[in-house]
């Protein structure tokens, strides 16, 4: 049984929503296939404003998500780096951007996800759930459509103009495009989390900050969803994994133990006994990338393509973004307004550009913790970073990560300089003795958050105050409702 589509979208998360939504919007027929039903359990509780503010507005969501009642998060609180103490940021980084946009939620993810889904519905996406992608359809070296399993088990086909994969990290049809992953050895970490009913709070205004620590085996978060509900993960090395495999709730709260500043939140309180927040579970392998992120007719975006760390809570705004970039791509191509090979070029550089500049801030990040007796902490110094993943680096993002190409001549000292600015700058913060946030001084910090700025004030101003312009001297910018390019 067939059908005939503009787009077929894999996967209902952010990212499938996103691109769903982006190219529903301007009247193109859209499919959404999803293999689960929602609501839905997914980890990745804490946004940036970039997402809350910018994406959720473009989509026409904003209010909806302001009014489901999830935790207000103003910035990050950890205790990291050289201070004792733990110290705060705040996401009040430009005064272009009001006060209510300079915050972003805490959300429970089978939530948030299903309003956006539904959110994709109503503006013209056909969603079937349950309905897992069996494989690409091809003509030659294009792919033109799926084929799937509808809930009663029937066989189907989707033809479609475009398929765009945002099935996650367990993608069964990533490889079709680019293929195999990419790992990054430096950011090759375990994640073991679980839920506690309740928890202490930091002090008000930031009761709502997700809360990082370092320790001796790596580093830990603690997210308040609710009340009654916190989510906690430990990030450590892979040598853990055999005693994690063998007991992963005593794993977990023994590293609980070994941080004093989480322990201490977590005393008298019972771990969660409400599903799906009653198990424990673990990730691994999870930082990659792959070689290319279109093909004619198919694009990744999101898990499919590509994940770095979750110490900066990026993983919904790179999903989100990179899915906007491939909707702008769809869009432009089904119009005729720009070739669809200028366009989905633009998508993956400008694509690459943000993935590029999280990893190389996460890498300066991990660097500022100076516990040298520790083996995890040891391992994370920019100068134990192999030569071989500074080349794959260099071929990730071609130099444009940081806007020169000198990144892929030298590397370590690159990284060691941006490493030490951040360090200058969290040391004046934690004396708040200047007058404008230190962090903005940095080039790191400001090549982080430019894209979340920028689309922050696409979605309020129309477009970006300061044109970033194309990601190449040849490319494209950006139509002022941000869903599609320009020449």
């Amino acid at each position: 049984m067939t059908s005939d589509y503009d787009l077929v979208v894999v996967g209902g998360g952010p990212a499938g929503s996103t691109a769903a939504t982006a190219v529903a919007l301007r009247g193109h027929r859209v499919l959404l296939l999803e293999r689960e039903t929602f609501p839905r359990y997914q980890i990745g509780e804490s946004l940036l404003p970039a997402t809350v503010h910018g994406l959720c507005r473009m989509l026409g969501v904003a209010d909806e998500v302001a009014r489901a009642g999830f935790t207000l998060k103003r910035g990050g609180t950890l205790r990291w780096g050289r201070a004792p103490e733990p110290w705060q940021f705040s996401f009040s980084m430009t005064p272009r951007l009001p006060e209510p946009t300079a915050t972003a939620f805490q959300v429970e993810r089978s939530r948030f996800d299903e309003i956006l889904l539904r959110n994709a519905e109503r503006v013209g996406v056909e969603v079937r759930e349950s309905s897992p992608v069996r494989r690409v359809l091809t003509d030659g070296e294009r792919v033109h459509g799926v084929e799937y399993t509808d809930p009663d088990g029937t066989a189907r086909t989707a033809h479609a103009r475009y398929v765009i994969d945002a099935s996650g990290n367990t993608s069964r049809i990533h490889g079709r495009v680019g293929g195999a992953r990419v790992y990054s050895d430096f950011f090759r970490n375990l994640a073991v989390f679980g839920y506690y009913a309740g928890g202490r709070r930091l002090p008000e205004p930031n009761s709502g900050n997700i809360f990082c620590a370092a320790f001796d085996a790596g580093w830990l978060w603690y997210i308040p969803l609710r009340d009654d509900l916190t989510s906690v993960g430990a990030v450590i090395s892979p040598e853990h994994y055999a005693a994690v495999q063998h007991d992963p709730r005593g794993a977990w709260q023994n590293m609980i133990t070994s941080c004093p500043e989480v322990d201490r939140l977590l005393t008298d309180v019972p771990v969660a006994t409400e599903p799906p927040y009653d198990r424990v579970r673990v990730r691994k392998d999870y930082s990659y990338w792959k070689k290319s992120l279109w093909a004619p007719g198919m694009a990744l975006v999101g898990d499919a393509a590509c994940f770095v760390d979750p110490v900066l809570s990026s993983g919904v705004h790179l999903a989100t973004y990179g899915a906007l970039l491939a909707a702008r791509a769809v869009n432009s191509a089904l119009d005729g307004s720009v070739p669809e090979e200028r366009g989905f070029a633009e998508f993956e550089a400008r694509y690459r550009r943000e993935y590029g500049v999280f990893y190389e801030f996460l890498i300066a990040f991990y660097d500022m913790e100076r516990n040298e007796q520790s083996y995890f902490w040891s391992a994370k110094k920019v100068t134990r970073v192999d030569v071989d993943e500074v080349a794959a680096f260099a071929e990730l993002a071609g130099g444009v990560a940081s806007g020169d190409t000198a990144v892929i001549a030298t590397g370590h000292p690159h990284w060691n300089a941006a490493s030490a600015e951040l360090n200058n700058a969290v040391d004046r913060l934690t004396t708040g003795d200047d007058r404008v946030n230190p962090l903005l001084s940095t080039q790191v910090v400001t090549d982080t958050f430019r894209t979340g700025n920028d689309l922050q004030e696409q979605a309020l101003y129309g477009s970006p105050l300061d044109e970033p312009g194309a990601a190449a001297p040849d490319g494209l910018t950006v139509a002022a409702d941000g869903l599609s390019w320009v020449s």
